[in-house]
């Protein structure tokens, strides 16, 4: 089994290098933002911290890939670092603590680039979450000052608490009725958001979790974190992993009942 201490020790100092970058603008008065094409907003702070990381990227691993959600992909070759300067933006924009740095390797295999190294850096919180492939999942405020984390042992519906973002892409994507019948049949629900929930699935205290649009950026990360604490994460078609364009992230007891409920077809109208 390949090393990942050196990358995970590096994508470390690249979320210290970030952290530092993004809270010198949190809640700022003068803090610039636009909106893209898609109609997201982007900050200055966004762009500031990803030119950071690709230029700490570039000097200490010049062979690897580089896609980050502000300037797209740089280089080639099976090796590929995936960042999300600020994943929650909104939140960033509009002085809400709950937003993350989100720095993935991904390395090309028989099934495609898969996540070997992920850290979810979130420093307005005071949390970091991290994995390596085959090395489990950690939080804590350093390499050296961390606990190892793991997915909860809840095996029935009734009994799970689940996270999402928001109602309205469930129902643009016609899946609101499936969405609304799993919420009625679990136990508990929040509307946690962005990075958040897939967190807190890989510490066990939320069961389950999904979103129905989602970029690579977005899930690189969170998808090692849940998988090397013991969970399961997929698109809601089933595929591991994170390339699916939408995620369902669970403590693997539940995740065929999760995504059975989230594949319901509306009734036909006659």
């Amino acid at each position: 089994m390949a090393d990942y201490h050196d990358d995970l020790r590096l994508a470390h100092v690249l979320a210290d290098a970030a952290d530092a970058a993004t809270m010198d603008r949190f809640q700022a008065l003068d803090l610039k933002v636009e909106t893209k094409p898609d109609m997201t907003p982007v900050s200055e702070a966004d762009k500031a911290a990803e030119e950071l990381i690709r230029g700490q990227l570039q000097r200490a691993r010049p062979r690897d890939a580089i896609l980050g959600e502000e300037y797209g992909v740089e280089g080639s070759g099976p090796r590929r670092w995936v960042i999300d300067p600020i994943d929650g933006t909104k939140n960033y924009v509009r002085g809400v603590p709950v937003w993350a740095t989100l720095i993935a390797l991904m390395e090309a295999g028989e099934t495609g680039f898969q996540p070997v190294v992920g850290v979810v850096s979130a420093p307005a919180l005071g949390r970091r979450w991290w994995a390596a492939k085959g090395l489990g999942a950690y939080t804590g405020r350093s390499l050296a000052s961390a606990s190892r984390i793991g997915v909860s042992k809840v095996g029935r519906l009734e009994d799970a608490s689940f996270a999402y973002s928001s109602l309205t892409g469930w129902e643009e994507r016609g899946r609101l009725d499936g969405f609304l019948d799993l919420t009625r049949a679990v136990w508990r629900t929040r509307a946690y958001g962005d990075f958040w929930p897939y967190m807190m699935v890989a510490e066990g205290s939320v069961d389950l979790c999904a979103e129905p649009e989602l970029s690579l950026w977005d899930m690189a990360a969170t998808a090692i974190v849940v998988q090397e604490a013991g969970g399961t994460f997929t698109g809601l078609d089933g595929r591991h992993g994170p390339h699916s364009g939408n995620a369902a992230a669970s403590n693997g007891l539940l995740h065929g009942e999760l995504l059975s409920y989230l594949n319901t077809e509306p009734p036909q109208q006659d």
